[in-house]
């Protein structure tokens, strides 16, 4: 793999969505490729199949956690604390992660942080089966795995490029996104059977179990292909070396921004759909399940989409980034809970288009030398903002009500896609075009001098 500017794979270069550079990679013509084809390297295959039981139980937990601190408490904002402290570590030492992952082989460093989250699981499932679990206790056991992700997820987001190789990166990086996304569709089903039937311990205790999957598929992977980058060496500087080089390249910085406001304020659905569930509709446990479940069949239509797509463009993550802030004002007004069910179709897809789009154009454009730390910067801001934006707009919706709250997050979502796509047109030197195209209206951007036809083509 290539360790000069910008990784090897990167896409061509559209004039149309974001700046040109000056060490930007030679272009080279998007390929599209089957939806299905990163799955033909046995090393990748390994790893998904494990992804998969692991991820089923993650969703089990995440329900489960927030409906037991609900019910502990019954507090929305108690729900934005758990959410809070586990993406706490994300934000104090996320770029320290990605420094570290950067030294360190990635296959041994997954083992140690996917048993250490096991051991959580399993151990917050004694206290809950045992009757003993206090409030505090999730605290903890939210903030000891927020600990381990913080090189756990950078090492899993650049460990994918090692598995298959540059070619088939964005196939890989989208089929990831619709494996967490499709154990979305089972975790809250099943997560909502055992909290009504038998209790949420026994939710933890299977995602304890879970972590057999993955261990046992890196276990089996062969070393000898793998397509090992060359780490980087211990050196004073490393931290501050990775923030210059994300801040001198529009192409990275402008969308980290992006879903860090989206990240922050609008994604916070631990918060939000408690809320929906236990105060507007008052459904339980079972509509909670529900909205997620249904979340997860538009998220994982939205990841699929993106494995068929051969580039990632800037200008449909802004796009995206828009039309996912204005589904979250829509549902915040709607009357009946099937209504606002049916809503987390496309707030899934919108929210997986943004997710995948940014992961896939940030991977594609980052010198694999320096992946680890830009990885981690990416998720430090994506997942990072929950500590500051969950207890705020867990405030809001104990305050003025989950419609308020669900409104004001897609409010600073959208308005934040539009500043950032203006800016990112000013920087790239672009001009908003109106004209038409095959005998319709088109709005775009278009660089500065170009002209635009204003009559009907032929």
């Amino acid at each position: 793999m290539s360790s000069g500017p910008g990784a090897a794979s990167a896409p061509a270069p559209d004039p149309h969505d974001s700046p040109p550079t000056s060490d930007a990679p030679a272009a080279r013509p998007a390929r599209k490729s089957s939806m299905f084809s990163s799955l033909t390297v046995r090393n990748y295959r390994l790893f998904f199949m494990g992804q998969v039981v692991s991820n089923i139980g993650t969703w089990m937990q995440r329900i489960a956690q927030d409906w037991l601190v609900l019910s502990l408490t019954g507090s929305s904002a108690a729900v934005g604390i758990t959410t809070a402290l586990q993406f706490l570590p994300m934000l104090l030492f996320g770029l320290y992660g990605g420094v570290l992952v950067d030294r360190l082989r990635k296959r041994p460093t997954l083992l140690v942080t996917q048993s250490s989250m096991a051991l959580t699981a399993i151990a917050l499932a004694v206290l809950t089966l045992t009757g003993h679990v206090q409030v505090w206790h999730v605290y903890v056991a939210a903030f000891a795995v927020g600990l381990a992700t913080v090189v756990d997820n950078p090492a899993r987001q650049s460990f994918v490029s090692e598995l298959v190789g540059p070619g088939q990166l964005q196939n890989a990086v989208s089929l990831n996104s619709a494996n967490f996304q499709s154990a979305r569709l089972v975790g809250p089903a099943v997560a909502g059977l055992l909290i009504t039937g038998v209790g949420t311990g026994y939710a933890f205790l299977f995602n304890g179990l879970s972590f057999v999957a993955p261990l046992t598929g890196l276990l089996l992977m062969r070393a000898r292909e793998l397509h090992v980058v060359e780490r980087a060496p211990r050196g004073k500087g490393q931290l501050r070396e990775g923030v210059r080089y994300v801040t001198g390249r529009p192409e990275l910085i402008w969308p980290i921004v992006l879903v860090g406001f989206v990240g922050t304020f609008a994604f916070n659905f631990p918060v939000y759909l408690s809320a929906f569930a236990d105060d507007v509709f008052h459904a339980g446990a079972g509509a909670y399940s529900m909205f997620n479940t249904l979340m997860a069949v538009g998220s994982v239509a939205g990841a699929l989409l993106a494995a068929r797509r051969g580039t990632a463009r800037l200008r449909l993550l802004i796009v995206a980034a828009m039309a996912f802030g204005a589904l979250e004002i829509l549902a915040a007004t709607t009357p009946t809970l099937w209504m606002f069910a049916l809503l987390m179709v496309p707030l899934g897809l919108f929210g997986m288009t943004v997710n995948v789009t940014t992961n896939t154009s940030i991977q594609m454009s980052t010198d694999p030398a320096m992946r680890g730390r830009v990885m981690a910067l990416y998720m430090m801001i994506f997942l990072g903002g929950s500590p500051v934006g969950a207890p705020i707009v867990g405030w809001i919706t104990d305050t003025y009500g989950a419609r308020v709250g669900l409104a004001a997050g897609g409010a600073v979502a959208a308005l934040a896609a539009a500043v950032i796509g203006l800016t990112l047109a000013r920087v790239g030197n672009l001009r908003l075009s109106v004209g038409w195209h095959r005998g319709h209206p088109r709005v775009r951007f278009v660089p500065r001098g170009q002209q635009e036809a204003l009559a009907p083509a032929a």
